[in-house]
């Protein structure tokens, strides 16, 4: 999990920008007055100073002497003048300056230098997969999908789950984004459930090809730059069956044919394409859907901005009743990599 530290003149602010930088890491905020500075060591440092006074100048000056390791980047907010803030963040070494409203983006640029480049090669090599393999319209056989799953079960193993989804996070399709994403997040909580690692491949491996059935949705409805609209929405809906019919025979196990079916059927019976109710909605399917609930509120949507870990977090709390309980509950760690609760 990344670590982030916020130094700021406003700590109520400084809160509320931690909030909006969700699913970017962990983020601890300091006053930038409290001379009790965080001994921990940390992946990027953002300064929020409002009245950079030659006293706060001073103050941020050795904070930062203090708490920034070689190659660490330091993002640089600028309130008001910005001819003078460019100039005191040239002083402080800044590796970036932004205003407010551009700290995500600038936040992202300098995150996507940090991530290592074990982890890029791995996810463009997951990219690549999804386009020659899965996507490009040829059989897809039980081979092939060990392929893609080892590469993202290794991808976890050595990066952890958040280097891995931030990413993924950068490319531009949203379908091989979204499966990358979940396959993550399920390498990640069956990892951190003890399973077998013969079961944590096979659900990985589901999870990688849950939405394989929208190869057959129309590219207008898949790549729209907005929400659907309940006609548009009907047709996706049509990839889970879709997804099965490919896949049925092909030779893969029951359980994986199950996930790629009913990843959306919920336990109250409102979900599709089968309106499967409780017990006829299997643990290994059931573990799938938490994960693909969760991965598709923290990505990127052309419509909206990734949501804040804590928060898509309590959204799949919210849907006690409709998902599994305690699945929700044992995936709090995993969510936890996303950022802080409420």
């Amino acid at each position: 999990m990344s670590m982030l530290l916020l130094i700021t003149d406003d700590v109520a602010r400084g809160r509320r920008l931690s909030r909006d930088l969700g699913t970017r890491g962990s983020c601890h905020v300091h006053d930038l007055y409290d001379d009790r500075l965080p001994s921990a060591q940390h992946d990027l440092i953002i300064s929020d100073i409002e009245a950079l006074t030659s006293d706060a100048f001073i103050c941020l000056r050795r904070a930062l002497s203090q708490v920034r390791g070689d190659g660490v980047p330091y993002l640089f907010l600028v309130h008001g003048n910005v001819a003078r803030a460019e100039a005191q963040a040239q002083i402080l070494g800044a590796s970036a300056t932004a205003g407010i409203q551009q700290m995500i983006g600038a936040v992202d640029r300098l995150q996507e230098r940090s991530i290592s480049a074990i982890v890029q090669k791995q996810a463009s090599k997951a990219r690549l997969f999804f386009r020659q393999s899965l996507f490009s319209g040829g059989p897809i056989t039980p081979a092939i999908a060990d392929t893609g799953t080892d590469l993202v079960n290794r991808a976890v193993g050595e990066s952890g789950i958040y280097d891995w989804v931030r990413a993924v996070q950068q490319f531009d399709d949203a379908t091989h984004q979204h499966c990358l994403l979940v396959a993550g997040l399920t390498a990640a909580f069956s990892g951190m459930l003890g399973l077998r690692t013969a079961d944590r491949h096979r659900l990985t491996r589901a999870a990688l090809l849950h939405d394989v059935g929208k190869i057959q949705v129309p590219m207008e409805i898949l790549n729209k730059p907005d929400r659907l609209t309940d006609a548009e929405m009907a047709v996706m809906r049509t990839h889970a069956e879709h997804g099965h019919t490919m896949l049925v025979s092909a030779g893969f196990d029951a359980d994986l044919l199950a996930a790629v079916r009913s990843h959306h059927e919920m336990l109250d019976g409102s979900g599709y394409p089968d309106g499967l109710r409780g017990w006829e909605i299997p643990d290994f399917v059931r573990l799938v859907t938490v994960c693909d609930i969760y991965g598709a509120l923290i990505e990127r949507r052309p419509y909206r901005e990734p949501m804040p870990g804590g928060k898509a977090y309590g959204i799949v709390q919210g849907m006690a009743g409709r998902v599994d309980g305690d699945l929700v509950r044992a995936f709090r760690p995993v969510a936890a990599a996303f950022g802080p609760f409420q």
